[in-house]
């Protein structure tokens, strides 16, 4: 049975812009990497409904899980919400539960709340909510979509609740091999071990360090045996040509 496969939608003209740099593509990965569920395809849009809408209508389409970030605070430009309603042609409705977590934990804090606070307690209907103990304001799920903060924090908070809810697959190993090779000599070998081994992913990341030439070699699968099979062969066949 194949792995489920998941995409990832960042949205924010912050990181477009290079103001901002983002962080939550690399922890989503990594996790989603652990538990067998390979993120296969990231795309950064704008604070742009046509943009947000188009996206993740596609990605909905093409994989098993959709995660989005960024866009459902309480200012003028946070749109997400909106979009994603738009997306599965539903109302929005401020959330009874997502209206108390926000009560909760403004009052916890001795800080009054207004509509533009209410705003994030925003979900359309028929989305359950992601919980987000640092602040109160939830993401949402809908479909297979996952709509969560872009705030690195918060974000990492959401992630780590729905974790335990995802369909999970074989975990992924991974091991890397570092060969001082250009890149140039060890790519007729290495397509040989990649038409061998096809059921490992193999890349290839050259490096430049102290003037000396090197590549490592990364070989990722369900199976250790075959990826450690897969490296003696390779490192056989390099020896082998030096």
């Amino acid at each position: 049975m194949k792995n489920p496969s998941a995409s990832m939608v960042v949205i924010g003209d912050e990181i477009l812009s290079g103001r901002t740099s983002d962080t939550n593509i690399n922890f989503l990965a990594r996790k989603l990497f652990k538990i067998g569920i390979e993120l296969k395809e990231v795309r950064i849009v704008k604070d742009c409904k046509k943009s947000i809408i188009c996206s993740v209508n596609n990605l909905k389409k093409s994989f098993d899980y959709v995660f989005t970030c960024g866009g459902i605070g309480p200012t003028h430009d946070d749109i997400t919400t909106e979009s994603i309603a738009e997306v599965f042609d539903v109302k929005i409705e401020i959330h009874k539960d997502a209206k108390k977590k926000l009560k909760d934990y403004y009052s916890k804090k001795n800080k009054k709340i207004n509509s533009a606070i209410f705003k994030m307690g925003r979900i359309p209907l028929g989305a359950s909510l992601i919980d987000n103990n640092l602040t109160g304001a939830p993401g949402f799920k809908i479909g297979n979509v996952y709509v969560m903060a872009g705030v690195p924090k918060i974000f990492k908070e959401m992630v780590l609740n729905i974790l335990p809810t995802l369909d999970t697959g074989t975990p992924i190993l991974t091991k890397t091999y570092i060969f001082l090779i250009g890149e140039g000599q060890i790519a007729s070998p290495l397509n040989e071990i990649a038409k061998e081994f096809t059921d490992l992913k193999i890349g290839s990341y050259p490096f430049l360090k102290d003037k000396e030439y090197g590549v490592n070699v990364t070989f990722s699968g369900v199976s250790l045996e075959l990826i450690e099979r897969a490296g003696s062969k390779l490192k056989s066949i390099l020896n082998g040509i030096k």
